[in-house]
């Protein structure tokens, strides 16, 4: 069909779903809480570059995590290997529970994201976290694919920015810029107009 358009956008060596820029996200934290933080099979994906990051800065944001996230860390480092065998946060224990999250009140936070914003440290947190609910899965071929992730602790999100008319890839503009350069962004940003009414 002449007006059928793709499901995959490609910019360079990465493929991008459409869903990116045709869906609508907006993080709506008064209702989830910070949930993402806390539930989950594995910790947040990490590279080696963050890990080392994480070490580099743990003596700025360690006050702010919790007396149990800096046992964990002590116990087992900056990162752990997932079933899957891939480098993720540590949990603590057997719960789902991010050894760098920070708890103010019932609302669940990122210890290394809240002592960067008070000119802590410098690293942010990983970009897994920053980029979701897009997931970057990296091709044998070496290209990486860029995917929408739908959760049920984010139907909220997916909600309000349904309201908003906020699309994933522009909620997430700082993120995106960060992790593939404001270059992508522009072409993102122009690919998306194929799918505005």
């Amino acid at each position: 069909m002449p007006n059928e358009k793709p499901s995959i956008i490609q910019i360079g060596d990465i493929l991008i779903s459409s869903e990116v820029v045709t869906e609508y996200f907006c993080c709506d934290y008064p209702v989830c809480k910070g949930a993402c933080c806390i539930i989950g099979e594995s910790g947040a994906p990490l590279t080696e570059e963050e890990a080392e990051c994480l070490e580099r800065d743990y003596p700025h944001y360690s006050s702010y995590m919790s007396e149990e996230g800096r046992s964990c860390v002590d116990r087992t480092g900056f990162f752990e290997i997932d079933r899957d065998g891939d480098m993720v946060t540590p949990l603590l224990g057997d719960s789902e529970e991010c050894a760098f999250t920070r708890f103010e009140g019932d609302n669940c936070l990122c210890a290394v994201e809240r002592a960067h914003c008070d000119g802590k440290c410098r690293f942010v947190k990983p970009i897994s976290c920053r980029l979701y609910p897009i997931r970057v899965l990296e091709l044998s071929n070496g290209t990486k694919a860029l995917n929408l992730h739908r959760w049920d602790i984010c139907k909220c999100a997916f909600e309000k920015g349904a309201k908003e008319k906020l699309p994933v890839y522009k909620f997430l503009r700082e993120p995106i810029i960060s992790a593939f350069g404001e270059e992508f962004y522009e072409a993102l940003d122009a690919a998306a107009a194929l799918y505005r009414d």
